[in-house]
């Protein structure tokens, strides 16, 4: 298989994790990559902006030898996957989907675990792109061409597991949040996977995705989400995000990132593990507090 050439690194430096959809509109063309992360009934469809490809969480960029769903694969399975999605260590990647922010957090924060720094979100998403009046394609997103040298090099600490987040749950330094809603935590809202129980971790704190973002479904500001993280963990910088299957936990990590936090990690099996029946505490009703 052939190779694409790398993007030109000076003429695609991004700004930080977050750009918005006049930025992109500039660089269309100019080397820029960019993936549409949409899952669920979004999965695949149409319309895409101009030239974007494919992040298929429900498809390739899963591990599917894991009975949990949106599982991070293996360094070497995310290098073929990026690679045949024709991304080079060179190229500078923007990330979107067609809800607002939600799965291309996602996609953004795997990235950055795989050691790849050049990666930001669309902040609004395609709605925000098409509401800014710019160009979209009646097609799905779609890549046919060649391969990309990418090469995955894992940061160990960013993807976590579930005896690592009970060690955080224990330490009086860090704080676990939990991206779903409210009700959901508490256990008053049924999980919409079946056979897992109801409520949360003990010890962790409720800070539901939705509300680190503005009506229009872009990000809050730097001084707005600093708040919203403060009024649930206080002091605590190290920060450690769980969810329903690990995809909205990384929108709180993406607001963390925009507020200053660094040390921040995702909690991979989410409620999808910790909710399966077993020997794991799970609470109920509410908790935690900063």
């Amino acid at each position: 298989m052939s190779e694409t050439t790398p993007s030109d690194p000076a003429a695609v430096g991004l700004p930080g994790p977050l750009v918005d959809a006049d930025w992109v509109a500039a660089r269309l063309g100019a080397g820029l990559v960019l993936f549409d992360a949409s899952v669920g009934a979004r999965r695949g469809a149409a319309p895409r902006i101009p030239g974007a490809r494919p992040f298929d969480l429900d498809g390739e960029l899963s591990d599917h030898t894991s009975a949990l769903p949106h599982t991070m694969p293996g360094a070497r399975e995310f290098t073929g996957a990026l690679r045949a999605l024709g991304v080079h260590d060179t190229d500078t990647v923007v990330v979107y989907d067609a809800q607002g922010i939600y799965s291309s957090a996602r996609a953004w924060w795997m990235l950055r675990a795989m050691g790849f720094d050049r990666v930001a979100v669309l902040d609004g998403g395609l709605p925000a792109w098409t509401a800014a009046g710019h160009p979209v394609e009646p097609v799905p997103a779609a890549y046919d061409g060649p391969h990309g040298t990418f090469s995955a090099r894992p940061r160990p600490g960013l993807i976590v597991d579930a005896d690592v987040v009970a060690a955080a749950l224990a330490d009086p330094r860090a704080a676990v949040l939990d991206a779903r809603t409210r009700e959901r935590y508490v256990g008053s809202a049924a999980e919409p996977r079946p056979g897992l129980r109801g409520g949360h971790m003990p010890g962790s704190v409720s800070l539901p995705f939705g509300e680190l973002l503005r009506e229009g479904g872009e990000l809050r500001s730097a001084d707005e989400l600093r708040k919203a993280f403060e009024a649930v963990a206080g002091d605590r910088e190290q920060l450690y995000f769980s969810c329903g299957s690990g995809v909205t936990a990384c929108v709180l990590a993406l607001g963390a990132t925009v507020a200053g936090y660094r040390g921040l990690a995702v909690y991979d099996g989410s409620w999808s593990e910790w909710g399966l029946p077993s020997d794991r505490p799970v609470a109920t009703g509410e908790s935690g507090s900063p």
